[in-house]
C-alpha cells in the first residue's frame, strides 16, 4: 500500500474508533440518566399463604404477627373456611378495599384450579366480583378447550359452576386495610386466616398459595382420586 493509501486507511481507523468511542459515551450517559434508582422488587417475591407442606396449625399462629402496625394499611390475603358465595364473600371483608378475587370450584377428591381474577377499579364491589367470576368462567371454558382427558372434563365442570352467579367458589380474596379492618376481618365466622404483606407492598410482588379447606393438617395437595361430575 503507497503511504498515501496508508495514511488515508489510519485515518477512516480513526475516525471509526472515535464513533465507537462517542456511542459508547451517549449509551453510558442515556443509561445513568434513565435508570431507576433502585432495583425493582421481583414479581412474587412476597409470599401469602401456607409452604408447601407446612404444618396448618404453625401457619396460623404465625399469622397475627404480619398485620400492620396501627393507622397503616397493608394488602392482605383472606382465607375462608369454606368456598362462599359471592355477596357471603363480601360481607366478610366489609371494611377494607378488595383487590383480588381467588376462584375455586370445591369437588369431593378431584383437584380443582385456583383462578386470581383482579377486580375492575371504579366499579360497584359487587358487581366487579360478578364480572370477576365471569372472566373466571371464560378461562375455565378456554382451558377445557384445549385440553384432554380428565383435566379437561375437570375444567368443562369448574366453567359451569362459576357460570351460576350462586356458585359456591370465592376461596380466598385480597384486600387493603388497616389493622383495625384486617382485625375486624379476622374475627368473622367465615374467615379462617388473615395475612397481611408489608406495607407498600404492590400486587406484583404478591405470590398467593391460600389454604384451601380441607387443609386441615398440613399445606399438602389435596386428593385427585375422586370421580369428574359431569358439567352442568
Amino acid at each position: 500500500m503507497s503511504g498515501a493509501g496508508a495514511g488515508a486507511g489510519r485515518r477512516t481507523a480513526a475516525v471509526l474508533v472515535a464513533c465507537a468511542a462517542v456511542t459508547l459515551l451517549v449509551a453510558w450517559y442515556a443509561g445513568s440518566r434513565f435508570a431507576p434508582s433502585a432495583v425493582a422488587p421481583a414479581p412474587g417475591s412476597v409470599r401469602l399463604g401456607p409452604e408447601g407442606g407446612e404444618d396448618v396449625a404453625t401457619y396460623l399462629a404465625r399469622l397475627p404477627a404480619t398485620l400492620p402496625p396501627d393507622g397503616v394499611r397493608a394488602p392482605a390475603l383472606v382465607q375462608l373456611d369454606a368456598e362462599a358465595v359471592p355477596p357471603d364473600a363480601l360481607a366478610a371483608v366489609a371494611g377494607t378495599t378488595v383487590l383480588t378475587a381467588v376462584f375455586r370450584v370445591p369437588l369431593p377428591r378431584v383437584q380443582t384450579a385456583l383462578r386470581f381474577v383482579v377486580l375492575e377499579p371504579g366499579v360497584p364491589v359487587a358487581a366487579a366480583l360478578d364480572n370477576a367470576r365471569v372472566r373466571a368462567e371464560r378461562e375455565a371454558a378456554t382451558d377445557a378447550s384445549h385440553l384432554t382427558g380428565r383435566a379437561r372434563a375437570v375444567a368443562a365442570t369448574e366453567a359451569a359452576a362459576l357460570g351460576r352467579p350462586d356458585c359456591r367458589c370465592v376461596v380466598a380474596l385480597v384486600v387493603d386495610g388497616d389493622r383495625a379492618g384486617l382485625d375486624a376481618v379476622a374475627r368473622r365466622t367465615p374467615v379462617r386466616a388473615v395475612e397481611a404483606a408489608p406495607p407498600g407492598t404492590t400486587d406484583a410482588e404478591l405470590a398467593l398459595s391460600p389454604l384451601l379447606p380441607e387443609q386441615t393438617a398440613r399445606a399438602d395437595p389435596p386428593p385427585d382420586d375422586g370421580p369428574v361430575p359431569p358439567a352442568s
